[in-house]
């Protein structure tokens, strides 16, 4: 559909800004594709229902025409339901693989945020940008991803993972910092 004869809804809950935003806006650059899988859901009133941020993208990304999904017969309760649910995250990350199988550049540039302890963290430019180490901090979640040897990587895991238990943990994260105040508690 013409992207000049939907209408974003106004009472949608869901904002995207700043950052983020831009890189919705590249990602929607760089895989337009993804726009066929996931279209732009809409009403009979051509009202955005799902999709209202990826409009925003599209629209910002330059381009005339987007995929839509015409949503028929709603009330305007399920419409309202449909808003909240479509924007609503269930589940959560497994950050182990996520740090340990998958490369955190190409997660960050996707969108998801992670916070990379690497070389690259002290570089010129992220020390002069105040803003990036403000950006992971001031995310719900992210991802601390630390390099060791094989056998290095066997121990702490196996250690982590008694901490887990003997502890009722129930991740490595709440174990790092379980670890972490113990220490703070004992030095």
């Amino acid at each position: 559909m013409k992207i000049n004869q939907l209408q974003p809804n106004e009472n949608n809950p869901r904002l995207i800004k700043g950052e983020k935003f831009k890189k919705l806006v590249q990602s929607i650059k760089d895989f337009p594709e993804m726009l066929e899988l996931r279209p732009i859901v809409i009403d009979e009133d051509n009202v955005i229902l799902g999709g209202n941020m990826r409009y925003r993208a599209c629209v910002e990304a330059g381009l005339k025409e987007v995929p839509v999904k015409i949503a028929k017969g709603l009330t305007e309760e399920q419409k309202q339901e449909f808003i909240v649910k479509d924007n609503v995250g269930f589940g959560e990350w497994d950050w182990a693989l996520l740090g340990n199988e998958w490369n955190t550049k190409l997660l960050d540039d996707w969108g998801l945020d992670v916070w990379q302890t690497d070389d690259n963290y002290n570089d010129k430019e992220n020390v002069e940008n105040n803003d990036y180490l403000e950006n992971y901090l001031n995310n719900e979640t992210g991802i601390l991803k630390m390099s060791f040897l094989q056998d290095e990587y066997k121990e702490v895991v196996e250690n982590i993972t008694q901490i887990m238990n003997k502890q009722k943990l129930n991740d490595f994260s709440e174990t790092l910092v379980f670890l972490i105040n113990y220490h703070n508690e004992n030095n």
